[in-house]
């Protein structure tokens, strides 16, 4: 047995992809997009009749909805070789803007069901801004199930399971980089790997606290740099994992030990916690590297989906 076959017997394996021609080896379960995964499959000769025809489809059409016309065909095609969830997500310039988000993933829930695909298998990914997580709030009250990206403190993922939301996907990857730059050429990288990765402490914590006062909202480790990380996690409800490491694990027969156990994490001795608005912010802004990786974040894929834009113009 190889480690992604160990792996799957302790987490729900996903897809880190917009390249669905990839993905029917890895056999995962569930898979996620983003605009940047998108912009990098249509860049491949494979794709590009699909772009084509998708935008032959939405001539005189505005951009933004030829451009959700555009991910929820990759969505489609996706869930052709799936059994589970494709995660699709709502423009980043809308991270700001509650009703503009709902109204957004309102449509693309309607496009999936056109193209004759239940709303149960999709997850709406919306960034974890405060208001990100007020439209996801109302999405799931209206039966749309969302994720919650970007997400990279413990305040994001306490408001996210007050709001009910279906699951989060925190940034493992994102959150060791910001750590690794900031101390510069005092890292220890060995002494900062496996359980004491930040982004895998960060993933660890969320998950007792979720575990422990049995908060619904599943935990998706996202964004791997290497695949100790998403070995340190082994347990998580799901994993994101990109191809790359999908592959690096299906190659290697080590053995694979669950780290995250719900029921040590029900024994533990954990302090309640709750946020409103003004409490949220305030946290968040406490905690430097979740304040500038969601910045960042939200200007990448933001940078990301204008290019993507060119593209269709130009297709």
């Amino acid at each position: 047995m190889n480690q992604l076959e160990a792996l799957k017997r302790h987490t729900t394996v996903v897809a880190d992809t917009g390249d669905f021609r990839q993905l029917a080896q890895f056999q995962p379960q569930d898979a996620t997009t983003n605009p940047s995964l998108i912009l990098k499959a249509v860049q491949k000769p494979d794709y590009a009749p699909l772009l084509k025809e998708v935008m032959a489809q939405c001539r005189g059409k505005p951009i933004d909805e030829a451009m959700d016309r555009l991910l929820v065909r990759f969505g489609t095609e996706i869930l052709s070789i799936i059994p589970g969830r494709v995660s699709t997500e709502v423009d980043a310039r809308l991270s700001f803007d509650t009703n503009a988000s709902v109204t957004r993933a309102e449509r693309i829930v309607e496009m999936y069901q056109g193209a004759g695909v239940p709303v149960d298998r999709v997850l709406i990914k919306v960034a974890a801004t405060w208001e990100g997580i007020q439209a996801a709030e109302q999405l799931e009250r209206r039966g749309i199930h969302t994720n919650l990206t970007l997400l990279f403190s413990f305040c994001q993922a306490i408001a996210c399971g007050q709001a009910k939301v279906q699951l989060i996907s925190p940034f493992v990857g994102r959150i060791y980089d910001w750590y690794k730059k900031s101390a510069g050429s005092s890292w220890d990288e060995a002494a900062n790997a496996g359980p004491n990765d930040p982004g895998v402490k960060s993933v660890r914590q969320i998950y007792r606290y979720y575990k422990h006062f049995g908060i619904q909202t599943e935990v998706m480790g996202a964004s791997f740099r290497n695949t100790g990380q998403v070995l340190a996690l082994a347990g998580c409800d799901l994993l994101t994992i990109s191809p790359e490491l999908l592959a690096q694990l299906a190659t290697s027969d080590a053995g694979v030990e669950r780290a995250l156990d719900p029921q040590e994490a029900k024994a533990a001795t954990i302090e309640p916690v709750n946020y409103d608005e003004a409490g949220f912010r305030f946290a968040l802004n406490e905690d430097a590297m979740a304040t500038e990786k969601l910045a960042e974040g939200i200007r990448a894929f933001v940078a990301d989906a204008v290019k993507l834009e060119k593209l269709m113009k130009e297709a």
